[in-house]
C-alpha cells in the first residue's frame, strides 16, 4: 500500500460572458461613455456570484454590417472600440475590476474573419486588432472568436484563404503575447445559403488541419480551442469522443477553454428534418431570391432551430437516455472527460457561461440575475463533483492500490 496523500479536487474558474444581458446599461447613456457599460457588468458579476467575466465586443451597431434583426443571438459590444482602448480606459476599467473584485477570463470578439467582401473583411480585422491591443493592456493571455467561411468558396479554398489574411491575424496575436481561442459554432444560420458549416473551425477534423497550416507560418501556439459542448451536440457528437479523437490524434493539448452552453435536441424536429435542419421554405428567401428584410433573413437559422435549443446549463431536465444519444449535455462526464483526457491545468482553465437558452433571454437586470445566479451555482457544483470524482479514482485510490467500481461512460459508444 502507498502512503497516503491529502485530498485535493482542482477545481476550473468560473467565468460568464458579457452577452448574456446586451443592454444591461442603456445605449443612451453608455454610448457618450463608453467604459461605463464594463463597470456596471463588473458590478452585476459580482451580484449574481461570477468570479470573472468574458468581456464581450463587437462592431457598433452603427457600423455593423448585420443588422440586429437578423441575428439569432444578438452580441454585445460591453466592450466598446469605436475609439482605440488606450492607457486612460484599461486604468479605468482595472479600477472598477478591483472595486468589484472581479477579474477578467478574456475577451471575445465573434465574427466572420473570412468574410468574402474585401473591405468589409477589412473593417473586421481592423477591429479585431483594437481587440488584440485591448486584451493585452488589460492583461489577458487570449481572445475567443471564430475562424469564419467565405460562403463564395468550397472548403479546400477556405483553407487557403485562412493561411493568406487569418494566420497574419495569429501572427499580431504572437507579437501581443495573446493566444486566439476559437469556438467551433458551425454558424448554419450566418448565411441566407444552404451551406451548413460556415466557420470552418467546426470540428476536430478541421481543428488539426488549420494548425498544422499554423504551426508552417509558426504562429500553432496562437491557435487553440474554446471548446462548447452545445455545439458538439448540434453536430452529433460528445464530448467524450472529440476529446478521445483529439488524444488519439496527438492534438488533445488544442482545447484551451471552454464556453458551458448546453444544446437540447428535439427529437420530432429531428425526425422532420435530421442534423443538418431545414434546408428548403425557411422564410429567408422570397421566391428564387433573398428575402431583402433582415428579420426574414434570421430564418436562416432555422436549419437550427427546427431541430434544436440552446440551454443554460442547469435548466434542462436530467436525461441519461438523452446523454446516451447526444441529444443533450452529460455536464457531469463532459467535466470528468476534460480531466481524463486533456492535458489541462484545471486551476488555470475557465468554464465561461454563456446564455443563449431563447426564453430565458430577458433583457431585464432583475429578472435575469437568479436565473444567472442559478446557472453559475450549477456549473460549480458541476465542476466541483466531477474534481473530486477525479482526485478519488485517479489520485487516491491507485495511491493505495484501490480498484476503481464500474465502467464509466466510453468513447464512440453511444
Amino acid at each position: 500500500m502507498s502512503a497516503s496523500a491529502p485530498f485535493r479536487p482542482r477545481h476550473m474558474k468560473l467565468s460568464v460572458l458579457t452577452a448574456a444581458l446586451q443592454e444591461l446599461t442603456p445605449r443612451e447613456r453608455r454610448d457618450p461613455d463608453p467604459d461605463l457599460a464594463i463597470e456596471e457588468w463588473l458590478e452585476y458579476a459580482r451580484e449574481i456570484g461570477a468570479p470573472n467575466i468574458q468581456l464581450s465586443a463587437a462592431l457598433h451597431p452603427d457600423v455593423s454590417d448585420v443588422p440586429a434583426a437578423a441575428l439569432l443571438d444578438p452580441v454585445a459590444n460591453t466592450l466598446d472600440l469605436r475609439e482605440p482602448f488606450d492607457a486612460r480606459r484599461a486604468a479605468r476599467v482595472r479600477a472598477a475590476m478591483c472595486a468589484s473584485a472581479v477579474g477578467l477570463s478574456d475577451l471575445a470578439y465573434f465574427d466572420n474573419m473570412l468574410a468574402a467582401d474585401a473591405g468589409v473583411r477589412r473593417r473586421k480585422h481592423e477591429f479585431m486588432l483594437r481587440v488584440f491591443d485591448a486584451a493585452a493592456m488589460l492583461g489577458v493571455d487570449g481572445v475567443c472568436g471564430f475562424v469564419g467561411r467565405n460562403p463564395q468558396l468550397q472548403m479546400d479554398a477556405n483553407l487557403v484563404m485562412f493561411e493568406e489574411v487569418f494566420v497574419p491575424l495569429l501572427a499580431a496575436a504572437k507579437a501581443r503575447g495573446l493566444t486566439y481561442r476559437v469556438e467551433q459554432c458551425p454558424m448554419p444560420g450566418w448565411t441566407v445559403n444552404d451551406a451548413w458549416h460556415n466557420n470552418i473551425a467546426y470540428a476536430p477534423g478541421p481543428w488539426i488541419a488549420l494548425h498544422r497550416i499554423c504551426e508552417k507560418h509558426g504562429v500553432g501556439d496562437q491557435f487553440r480551442i474554446h471548446y462548447d459542448p452545445s455545439h458538439a451536440i448540434l453536430m452529433g457528437q460528445d464530448t467524450r469522443s472529440v476529446f478521445q479523437y483529439l488524444k488519439d490524434a496527438g492534438y488533445a493539448f488544442l482545447v484551451a477553454g471552454f464556453h458551458v452552453k448546453g444544446q437540447v435536441i428535439d427529437p420530432r424536429g429531428l425526425a422532420a428534418w435530421g442534423y443538418g435542419g431545414q434546408t428548403l421554405q425557411r422564410g429567408d428567401w422570397h421566391g428564387a431570391m433573398p428575402a431583402d428584410d433582415p428579420a426574414a433573413q434570421s430564418s436562416a437559422w432555422k436549419k437550427q432551430t427546427v431541430f434544436s435549443q440552446h440551454e443554460l446549463p442547469g435548466t434542462a431536465r436530467h436525461d441519461p437516455l438523452g446523454y446516451l444519444q447526444n441529444r443533450t449535455v452529460d455536464w457531469l462526464d463532459h467535466q470528468l472527460a476534460a480531466r481524463e483526457l486533456l492535458p489541462l491545468d484545471p486551476a488555470n482553465t475557465y468554464l465561461v457561461v454563456e446564455h443563449e437558452y431563447p426564453p430565458a433571454r430577458v433583457q431585464d437586470r432583475a429578472l435575469l440575475a437568479p436565473l444567472l445566479a442559478g446557472s453559475i451555482a450549477f456549473v460549480k457544483a458541476i465542476d466541483e463533483a466531477a474534481a473530486a470524482m477525479y482526485a478519488l479514482q485517479h489520485e487516491m485510490l491507485p495511491r493505495q492500490g484501490i480498484p476503481v467500481q464500474g465502467v464509466g461512460r466510453e468513447a464512440y459508444r453511444s
